[in-house]
């Protein structure tokens, strides 16, 4: 399906990552620091009209739909401390414009992937009424409640809306949104209370991507196809049915294919017909390239099911986009390499001096190896390397291979090495080495060359989970639509073509150099970089390319699963 871009397209910087709104984050959001549950001073109790002091200090308002906000409690208090604990929204017992503005946005919060009733959505019409001039004059506590209720909605939906809601290391990822918060005290105050065009000064608050500003409009459509409903579901056939064969539920097929988008309106099929051919044929390979199928045109189980897979499960994944895109770092001093693991590709900006440059990769395994979602700096690379094997791997898989076979370690390239570095007669391995293998007193490298299992290059970005990007000789596992299949690293595609991007500012490091460098040495060779490369590796389940096509993958680590379980459990959310 194709997603037009909207109006808001002025404000796309890059594809996965641009230049961040400008202010300067602080404490209150979910992220917030431990001091957020400080006991309240005494004096803070008996401010403000009713008990608007109270409410701040307890950190609990009955009347929100989650009246929880211990986490915001300390930007509210500096809130209504700089304003003397007077009504902030509320005035001459009106809702100020600015007040109007922020409840609108909460009704639509829909459209950014948030959750309405995180704001109170559905409650605003009922607490407006009672300041109508035709309503009874509404008392101190009433006025309190309001204005604090506003305050609380208004901060949530900053912070969400900014940094998202979630603490992405809940989740142990390694991306930090702490340099980004806002002083969401100072922000309400200086800014929103004063501004002429609230949704203006909202849409910098949002993460300035390219590919964020695409999910949007996607969501949208999405969202308007979800609740017109799905078509009727598809029949999963026994076996295959491949192009040229008689399909009993073709009307089905071709509804769902038309409400998606992939077969066009205008495209000629009999209305009649049973037989799996043409047009048909053809936006059943494009859905299977939107959703990351074999591209064969067979309608086969995993085909069908992704069909019938509910536009609502769609237009959450979605969400789930939106919400990890606040994660993301929101400056780069260099364009950054970004991995999408459920996609399994890598890819660069378009926008930039360089080249634009994407490629398939293989990740960790799902069950055992995954690998892991984190954000870092590339220092170096290293042509033919050395691959040391990792103790993991050694003693799951290379001692019991050796005891099988005592040759096992010289058949595959294999050296073993003492603790000073000093190669260990090892063909055939002997008890002794397969004890010390097992002690930790000698450990285990693979020489460079094409059987490495790193490949020809390796691209380093020190890390704490020591993982990386390198080249393969198992080249076959690329043509492979799911291809996680390592044990944590991400094994790359094209990496010459990787190579010359990285080494764009050196320019000695020609194509032919780096070809010769990786095929006829020498051995180890280590280039550091002029500049630190940003490198992104993330997760997401659907992506919008810059052609408006989107794209849907499965969720292959569960991610999807444990940030839904997290979301629906409402404010506050895990810091």
């Amino acid at each position: 399906m194709k997603i037009h871009k909207s109006a808001l397209a002025a404000l796309i910087v890059t594809l996965y990552c641009g230049a961040a709104a400008g202010h300067s984050f602080a404490a209150g959001s979910p992220a917030a620091s431990s001091t957020v549950n400080a006991a309240p001073t005494a004096s803070s109790a008996i401010q403000g009209p009713g008990d608007l002091g109270a409410l701040v200090a307890a950190g609990t308002l009955p009347d929100l739909r989650w009246p929880n906000f211990t986490d915001y409690r300390d930007s509210v208090k500096k809130f209504y401390d700089a304003g003397g604990y007077s009504l902030a929204w509320i005035q001459n017992g009106k809702a100020s414009p600015q007040a109007v503005s922020m409840i609108l946005l909460f009704q639509q919060a829909a459209t950014k992937g948030l959750t309405p009733e995180d704001y109170d959505a559905s409650r605003w019409d009922a607490r407006l009424a009672k300041l109508q001039p035709t309503a009874p004059r509404p008392s101190d506590t009433d006025l309190a409640h309001i204005d604090l209720a506003l305050t609380v909605c208004a901060m949530r939906y900053i912070s969400d809306l900014h940094i998202g809601r979630v603490n992405p290391q809940h989740f142990k990822f390694g991306l930090t949104v702490g340099p980004t918060k806002y002083d969401l005290a100072e922000e309400l105050r200086t800014q929103v209370l004063v501004s002429s065009d609230i949704p203006a000064l909202m849409a910098k608050v949002e993460p300035q991507y390219d590919g964020y500003r695409r999910a949007e409009d996607a969501l949208v459509t999405y969202s308007k196809m979800a609740t017109a409903g799905d078509t009727a579901l598809i029949p999963v056939p026994q076996k295959g049915v491949r192009p040229g064969s008689s399909f009993a539920a073709m009307p089905q097929l071709v509804a769902r294919l038309h409400q998606l988008g992939d077969l066009p309106s205008s495209a000629d099929v009999p209305a009649d017909s049973m037989l799996y051919k043409g047009a048909v044929v053809d936006a059943v390979k494009q859905f299977q390239h939107r959703h990351g199928l074999d591209t064969d045109g067979v309608l086969g189980k995993g085909t069908v099911t992704e069909l019938n897979a509910p536009l609502k499960t769609r237009v959450q994944q979605l969400r789930l986009t939106l919400e990890r895109y606040r994660w993301i770092p929101p400056d780069f001093p260099e364009p950054p390499i970004v991995v999408n693991i459920p996609e399994f590709q890598l890819r660069t900006l378009r926008r930039q001096p360089a080249s634009y440059l994407t490629m398939r990769v293989v990740v960790g395994k799902a069950m055992r190896t995954q690998t892991p979602v984190f954000a870092n700096q590339m220092k170096y690379l290293i042509f033919r390397p050395y691959w040391l094997v990792p103790t993991s791997i050694l003693r799951n898989e290379t001692i019991p291979k050796t005891r099988r076979n005592t040759n096992y370690l010289a058949d595959n390239g294999f050296e073993v090495v003492d603790r000073s570095g000093n190669i260990v007669p090892s063909s055939p391995a002997s008890d002794d080495v397969i004890d010390g293998l097992r002690s930790g007193s000698l450990s285990v490298r693979q020489k460079p060359g094409s059987k490495n299992a790193l490949g020809l290059v390796k691209f380093i970005f020190p890390n704490q989970y020591n993982v990386y990007l390198h080249s393969t000789p198992e080249q076959e596992l690329f043509s492979r639509s799911r291809r996680d299949f390592s044990h944590g690293c991400i094994r790359v595609e094209k990496p010459a073509d990787l190579a010359a991007w990285v080494l764009r500012d050196r320019p000695e490091w020609t194509m032919d150099k780096i070809q010769a460098a990786m095929k006829t040495g020498p051995d180890n060779v280590q280039v550091n970089l002029k500049k630190p490369i940003p490198v992104l590796i993330l997760y997401s389940t659907a992506v919008v390319d810059p052609e408006g096509e989107v794209r849907f993958f499965d969720d292959i680590y569960g991610y999807d699963k444990s940030l839904n379980k997290v979301l629906a459990n409402g404010p506050p959310y895990p810091s």
